[in-house]
């Protein structure tokens, strides 16, 4: 198994709509994956390390697939799509892949 995780940093001034992420981009990701995608879940960022800070990140989502090559075989062809994300609605920010096994 892999497990890939995108991160969106906190930064001053960002945008970022929980909502809109959970409830329109999340579904249109599992649907353009497909059967490659075996699980996702999303983090929202409660707080910093120090009492009162703000988290480092805003959202993280966690997206399990079977192997390394089958996320590539799903991703790369919808990759623009995905980045689309950028500037719109729900985003202002840039994000961070980590790809990790288990």
């Amino acid at each position: 198994m892999i497990k890939v995780s995108v991160l969106y940093p906190n930064r001053e001034g960002s945008k970022f709509d929980m909502d809109y992420y959970l409830n329109s981009h999340i579904p249109m990701v599992r649907k353009k994956l497909g059967s490659a995608l075996k699980g996702v879940s999303v983090d929202k960022g409660l707080g910093g390390p120090e009492p009162g800070s703000l988290p480092i990140y805003v959202a993280m989502c966690h997206l399990t697939f079977d192997s390394l090559d089958a996320f590539q075989a799903v991703f790369a062809p919808n990759a623009e799509t995905f980045q689309k994300g950028k500037g719109s609605r729900f985003l202002t920010i840039w994000f961070v892949i980590l790809q990790q096994f288990r």
